[in-house]
């Protein structure tokens, strides 16, 4: 019976107009862009000018550009609508802003506040009446490797004995294994779905977006066919790291002093620590931290298990313990980033000597260093802090991921999350 309520509940999520893209789209262009200027029209007329024409255009493209990094970040596994309206709002509202401070161009900032606050509020009523109580349902072809698949149960399942047009429109989307010989009449059946304008997805890139990893008993190609990341991205993304961090730079001075006579005002030692690590392609390089840890806290142990941490490890500091939750003890690696050693999302640089041991313990591990290490990460906002090898195994895969994927949407999702991270405190040790 449950389960027939919760099938008629999404039945009824999955028929409503409001799950059509078009129809965000425009509702949100229409909510956000003309109560603001219809409101001085009605009430203040003769403030009317060209402000208020700006503010209406700046509204419109700020929704646009918003919808469009939605859909770009959405795919990504793990997403719920939910956690992207806000801050691809915010980004969206701010780049506009920024358009209207450089450019000096009038607009009428009541109109803009409320256009922000009506384009979130639309999307959040849509995600509370419609997406949140809407489940995908995937029909498994059942030839080949798909048991792994219908594990994962963020997906309803729809098995498939034949092929079966009458429940295509049961499925959003079907998936089979193309490795596998399907016969005759399956492929006959997938090419008939996918001219029927549904999608059908291969087992391997199906797995992988759903769980956020890739699995490691083998090198994993990335999506143009090659294990080097795309160049043209990669060398971007250097320029844009730098040019953010020497930006910032003003602004987190204060938080970095803030930081630091806090661990003085604590136990007086040192305030940065520095260690060694194995960054891009590997190659050895300090990394500058904020010390976290009492001064000599370590000595005693061997150097392996000296650089792991721990659940409520007595060797961090009340000030550390605060630095590392909300991530603040990272900041100095701004200086990293400076100097061409780290970037601002990347793989997490491993202690030179975890790293040395995982390489010993851990097939294809070394193969995370083909892209610059980095101060947050995939891993970080998917699975936090691990130091055993059983768990960074599992971390490894999704190292493998955001290589594989490689690209600024997956950047983007990993800054959200991030900013998730430092007010929750998810995964910080």
């Amino acid at each position: 019976m449950l389960q027939l309520r919760q099938r008629r509940t999404e039945d009824r999520g999955r028929g409503s107009w409001l799950v059509r893209k078009r129809v965000q789209l425009v509702g949100a262009l229409l909510i956000a862009g003309l109560p603001p200027f219809l409101w001085r029209v009605a009430f203040t007329p003769e403030a009317i000018d060209a402000a208020t024409y700006h503010t209406l255009l700046a509204n419109v493209v700020a929704v646009v550009i918003a919808f469009w990094l939605r859909l770009s970040i959405e795919p990504y596994p793990g997403i719920r609508s939910s956690t992207v309206i806000l801050p691809t709002a915010a980004a969206a509202h701010g780049v506009v802003l920024a358009f209207f401070f450089f450019s000096r161009l009038p607009y009428d900032r009541f109109g803009f506040l409320a256009g922000f606050l009506l384009h979130v509020l639309w999307f959040y009523v849509i995600y509370f009446l419609v997406q949140r109580r809407t489940r995908l349902r995937i029909g498994v072809v059942p030839i080949g490797s798909v048991e792994p698949l219908i594990a994962i149960d963020s997906v309803t399942w729809i098995p498939l004995v034949r092929p079966q047009p009458e429940l295509l429109p049961r499925c959003d989307a079907l998936v089979a294994d193309f490795t596998a010989e399907l016969p005759p009449e399956w492929e006959a059946f997938l090419a008939d779905a996918a001219l029927a304008g549904m999608i059908v997805y291969q087992v391997k890139p199906l797995a992988e977006s759903l769980t956020g990893r890739v699995r490691i008993d083998h090198l994993s190609e990335n999506s143009f066919g090659s294990l080097v990341p795309a160049r043209g991205y990669f060398h971007l993304k250097t320029l844009i790291d730098w040019t953010v961090a020497l930006a910032a730079l003003p602004i987190l001075l204060p938080v970095l002093a803030g930081a630091a006579l806090a661990i003085l005002l604590d136990d007086g030692g040192p305030v940065l620590f520095r260690q060694a690590r194995i960054g891009h392609r590997g190659h050895r390089f300090k990394v500058t931290k904020f010390r976290t840890m009492r001064v000599g806290a370590g000595s005693a142990l061997d150097a392996r298990l000296a650089a792991m941490t721990g659940d409520l490890d007595p060797r961090i500091t009340r000030v550390g313990a605060v630095l590392r939750k909300t991530r603040l003890d990272e900041l100095p690696q701004v200086f990293n980033v400076l100097a061409g050693q780290m970037s601002w999302i990347g793989p997490r640089p491993e202690a030179e000597v975890l790293s040395l041991w995982y390489v010993g313990e851990l097939p294809f591990y070394r193969y995370r260093h083909v892209v610059k290490p980095g101060i947050s990460g995939w891993a970080q906002v998917s699975q936090g802090h691990v130091a055993e090898v059983a768990e960074v195994h599992r971390k490894l895969q999704y190292d493998f991921y955001y290589i594989k994927y490689f690209s600024p949407w997956l950047d983007v999702l990993i800054l959200f999350k991030t900013a998730r991270t430092i007010f929750t405190g998810f995964g910080a040790r």
